[in-house]
């Protein structure tokens, strides 16, 4: 599962060094991130503060749809 959050700039300079080690995440502006579950439990256990903006759940593709086409 994905999950999107956002970090303040403090909170971000903690946060970095384990989003480099524990996910293959996405930067995004603002200090925006869409990471692994896993991280987020990382940044958990390190008392990171974060706000969630959203998750995506990792979905199955229907049978001879190409990915990232509509159904």
């Amino acid at each position: 599962m994905k999950v999107v959050i956002r970090l303040s700039a403090k909170q971000e300079a903690r946060a970095l060094p384990i989003l480099l080690r524990h996910s293959p995440g996405m930067v995004l502006g603002d200090r925006t991130y869409i990471i692994d579950e896993d991280a987020v439990q990382q940044l958990q256990q390190a008392d990171i503060r974060f706000t969630e903006i959203g998750r995506e759940l990792n979905k199955p593709v229907a049978e001879g749809t190409p990915s990232g086409e509509r159904i």
